[in-house]
């Protein structure tokens, strides 16, 4: 008998408009909703991005959007993909995850990040320094969060925070994963490596990836760390049809950046292409489908993909 691969898919909806059509946040919190009432049979987590402005005009906030869906989606696993240090102090992160992680019954995982996105930085107000300061302070912020998750009181000196006597209760039960976004070969692996509990990479290409992946066995090595320890996660753009025929007339006529990476294809192919990856280390997909809100793709995975996976 053939042993069926261990993989988990999430969903990872919009936060805003994508360019597909122009929407209202009315229309849009409609559709969204629809969407995930689709998608929710097929899926063990729902993925939420944090940008405050990129891509579009229209966005929501990433933490606000993420409680409105727990609220309505009590099985899902919920994540971000990934929440940048920088936009929210990491005492108040840690605070807001410890509740989160209280009022969802221990369905969250922290994605956490060095945040990347110049322009938006300063559109907002915040500073940007260098990589590597960023990764310092994500590193930082981590320490920080864990920390407050004892529940205190904690008194914490770091180059870019302080915390004094602080306290936070409740504390999160069960203690939040981690998940750190990124590959930076030299700084932000070596942070994988130390504090991470899941990691998503953003590289793409196969011979790329398994570069990154044997850096970041390397690190591990580094600081007797087991890399087996480390979930590895992966975001794939999908334009799923009946056919390749199909799916590559609609990535032409696609305005959703068709350069990105992502699988063209039938469903066939997407198990071929998942196989793949899953050997390669990776076992929880966090799936973008861009032709929202036609339901089609998601309904053709969930018919033709999954069970290959169950």
């Amino acid at each position: 008998m053939t042993t069926k691969p261990r993989i988990d898919f999430g969903y990872n909806p919009p936060t805003g408009d994508r360019g597909v059509e122009t929407i209202d946040p009315a229309t849009f919190t409609r559709d969204l909703q629809t969407v995930l009432d689709v998608a929710k049979p097929y899926f063990s987590s729902f993925w939420v991005s944090d940008h405050l402005m990129t891509h579009s005009g229209f966005r929501m906030e990433c933490w606000t959007q993420l409680t409105w869906l727990m609220a309505r989606y009590p099985d899902q696993l919920f994540s971000n993909t990934v929440m940048a240090n920088s936009y929210r102090p990491p005492a108040l992160l840690g605070k807001m995850a410890a509740t989160l992680q209280a009022f969802s019954g221990g369905r969250f995982v922290l994605g956490y990040g060095a945040g990347w996105a110049e322009e938006e930085y300063r559109a907002y107000g915040y500073d940007f320094p260098s990589a590597k300061v960023r990764i310092a302070q994500m590193v930082e912020g981590i320490e920080v969060m864990r920390a407050l998750w004892t529940g205190g009181p904690v008194s914490y000196e770091g180059q870019y925070y302080q915390l004094r006597d602080a306290v936070c209760e409740p504390q999160p039960e069960p203690m939040i994963p981690i998940l750190i976004g990124g590959d930076g070969e030299k700084f932000l692996l070596r942070a994988v490596a130390e504090h991470g509990n899941w990691w998503l990479p953003f590289s793409r290409g196969d011979e790329l990836l398994k570069h990154k992946i044997a850096v970041l066995k390397d690190h591990c090595t580094a600081v007797g760390r087991d890399y087996d320890s480390i979930r590895k996660t992966f975001q794939l753009r999908v334009h799923l049809a009946k056919t390749r025929a199909e799916a590559e007339k609609l990535v032409g006529g696609n305005p959703m950046r068709p350069e990105d990476p992502a699988y063209v294809g039938d469903p066939a192919g997407l198990v071929e292409r998942l196989h793949q990856l899953h050997e390669l280390g990776f076992d929880l997909f966090q799936l973008v489908f861009p032709r929202f809100t036609d339901t089609e793709d998601i309904e053709l995975f969930g018919q033709e993909v999954l069970p290959a996976f169950r």
